[in-house]
């Protein structure tokens, strides 16, 4: 048998329509951003997590701008659905603080939403963040409904509420692992800390 005949073929690559082929590579850029960071998130790297050339890749995106801007605009989406569950929770009857407590940190935590808020704020993209402000809008007036009423007072409260939990759970999915090792503590520490000290605000 000659040595042309034992020599492997190159893999053939999958044919994906332009819509498959995007989200696809979002959905590898996200994996990349969270398991390596922003500076990660390279057309030639999420080209090879999807078995793409690079050259391809750029016919969909353009640039490695426009990437990171779709998984942005994606990121943000999902951010506003789980701020959007923690509403609905807060609206039903099991509504509680460690509920929503564990609810905002997940969407910072699994989600993505701190590495996200990271990369945005270094990166100087404010205005990505747009169109979480109706979800957060929404957040309030249900720990408003669930727990304080409609009071100037109340509002302020709630605001303050909400700056808070945002705050501990962004810092949490940052740098929270390593924090709660130097001191000892269990790892759903911040969790636990942010919904005793909730009510407080109300």
């Amino acid at each position: 048998m000659s040595i042309t005949k034992l020599r492997k073929r190159p893999p053939r690559r999958r044919r994906r329509s332009a819509e498959e082929a995007r989200d696809e590579a979002v959905g590898a850029a996200r994996e990349i951003l969270l398991s390596k960071g922003p500076d990660a998130v390279t057309l030639k790297a999420v080209a090879a997590e999807i078995g793409m050339t690079h050259t391809n890749l750029l016919h969909h995106f353009g640039s490695a701008e426009e990437l990171q801007s779709a998984l942005m605009s994606r990121m943000v989406r999902d951010l506003n659905a789980a701020l959007g569950d923690a509403v609905a929770h807060l609206r039903s009857e099991e509504g509680a603080p460690r509920a929503l407590v564990d609810m905002v940190f997940d969407a910072f935590d699994k989600g993505g939403a701190g590495q996200l808020a990271a990369w945005i704020a270094l990166s100087g993209k404010q205005t990505q963040l747009e169109p979480v402000q109706q979800a957060v809008g929404e957040l309030v007036n249900a720990i408003k409904d669930k727990f304080a009423g409609h009071s100037a007072e109340a509002h302020q409260g709630v605001t303050s509420a909400v700056l808070f939990i945002a705050l501990c759970a962004f810092g949490d999915a940052i740098i929270g692992a390593p924090l709660v090792e130097m001191l000892g503590r269990e790892r759903d520490a911040a969790r636990k800390i942010t919904a005793i000290l909730l009510p407080r605000f109300f």
